[in-house]
């Protein structure tokens, strides 16, 4: 999961399950949208997100490749 913030509510603070994500738009706030259709307008940009999905898939394959060996 990665850690995002709402843009409403103050930026508070929410852990997102990576493989619920269908896309990433910025228009012009940056919007998150979930395979079930739910939009989230969150404080991080395209890249920042992107990067934190990136980050979190790295983390999930070298630990799946360190209980391989």
């Amino acid at each position: 999961m990665i850690e995002l913030h709402k843009l409403s509510h103050g930026r508070e603070p929410f852990h997102l399950n990576c493989d619920l994500i269908e896309r990433v738009d910025a228009s012009p706030d940056c919007h998150v949208t979930l395979t079930t259709g739910q939009r989230i307008a969150v404080c991080e940009s395209v890249d920042e997100v992107i990067a934190k999905i990136r980050a979190w898939r790295i983390d999930v394959l070298t630990q799946s490749l360190r209980l391989a060996r």
